[in-house]
């Protein structure tokens, strides 16, 4: 298995066919009653194709990804897309970075610089590593037409023979949320002598995992947020989960339908007072949009809600998490189960950071704050690197 390096070029066609796409957009009727309460705002999304089609600068966003180095490598049936970013410190440890869904690698442009190079930010060059940062199979850069798809848990073994079969790794750590953290935490259980620690910011909790008979105040506002979750904001994984096919068609034939799925995402999940780019730059958003669209991965991306409605849990009833763990726990993320249970699954909890601000795709809206976090958690662990 050996890897090529892979820079990334979208042609100017398939820019001009975008923009042509997003000039002829048919938009819907905006329903009653306040912006955003029945899905994505109809004039916040007249206003992002307009940006995109006539301000938005692909090329810029393209040249920050390829400002780091990129491979490719054919594993486990497909070619796996990551950037490979070396650390600049006297022991950089690598740490596998994982994104989830509607991400991708742009979500790390902001945080990669501060976990490989530390003292350039003030920090530790003591802290420094080596980032390995894969799109996940199925996911922009990592998907063709055609190829097969991958569960959590089939990604969580690909990613562990990309770190030690390719890249020599024996021993890494591991960061995610979303989607990625599901797969930190299937690393730690599946294998767990090749992990020294997952850092992750979304517990891989089952969401109808049995309480206490007597619930603390905590259990209580926890169960409290499952439900309104359940009743109100998982439309979208059933649709994902039972239909991905024929979502697929719209959204890969419509890139205003596809921003508006996308969006919505960014604009529920952030941290934000109303206006989703209070959290997230308009410019970061799109370009990770745009990768969806240049690349036509948005069906195989719905892929793990599929083989999770479909199979199991990436982390098996009556198995649990045993590597050192550390948590990051944004207030705006979609689900915040608290230590109690979270111990449950995660029986090596050694830091819970209550952050002050920040949601769902932390990397991108408080890259200092997580990137910090991250640094502490594995401070104590790199002696078993």
């Amino acid at each position: 298995m050996t890897s090529r390096p892979f820079h990334l070029h979208v042609d100017d066609a398939a820019i001009a066919d975008l923009r042509d796409r997003l000039a002829r957009t048919r938009l819907p009727d905006q329903a009653p009653d306040a912006p955003w309460a029945y899905g994505t705002d109809v004039g916040y999304l007249r206003d992002l194709i307009g940006y995109w089609r006539d301000g938005f600068d692909w090329r810029a966003e393209e040249a920050r990804l390829n400002a780091f180095p990129q491979f490719k490598v054919p594993l486990h049936g497909i070619d796996v897309h990551y950037l490979h970013v070396p650390g600049v410190g006297p022991d950089p440890k690598p740490l596998l970075l994982l994104h989830g869904w509607p991400g991708s690698v742009f979500e790390f442009i902001d945080i990669i610089p501060r976990l490989t190079d530390p003292a350039r930010f003030g920090g530790r060059a003591e802290d420094a590593f080596a980032v390995i940062a894969p799109s996940l199979p199925g996911y922009g850069l990592s998907f063709a037409p055609n190829q097969k798809r991958f569960s959590i848990t089939e990604m969580a073994d690909c990613f562990a023979d990309l770190m030690t079969g390719v890249l020599g790794y024996q021993k890494f750590a591991v960061q995610g949320g979303d989607w990625g953290a599901s797969a930190a935490s299937a690393l730690g259980v599946r294998h767990a002598d090749k992990v020294v620690g997952i850092h992750i910011n979304l517990l891989a909790i089952r969401p109808d995992q049995p309480l206490s008979v007597n619930l603390t105040p905590e259990e209580n506002r926890y169960q409290e947020e499952v439900a309104v979750w359940s009743r109100e904001e998982t439309g979208y994984q059933w649709i994902q989960g039972t239909r991905p096919q024929t979502l697929a068609f719209g959204l890969s034939d419509s890139p205003a339908g596809l921003a508006a799925w996308i969006a919505e995402k960014f604009h529920v999940w952030t941290d934000n007072d109303g206006n989703l780019e209070m959290a997230v730059s308009r410019d970061r958003m799109l370009a990770n949009i745009s990768l969806y669209w240049f690349t036509g991965a948005i069906g195989s991306s719905f892929w793990p809600y599929y083989a999770r409605l479909h199979g199991a849990w990436p982390i098996p009833d009556g198995r649990t998490v045993d590597v050192p763990t550390g948590y990051a726990a944004f207030p705006r993320e979609i689900r915040r189960p608290p230590r109690l249970i979270a111990e449950k699954t995660y029986t090596d909890i050694r830091q819970w950071t209550v952050m002050a601000k920040g949601g769902h795709f932390a990397a991108m809206e408080q890259p200092e704050a997580l990137a910090s976090d991250v640094q502490n958690f594995f401070r104590p662990l790199r002696g078993g690197f």
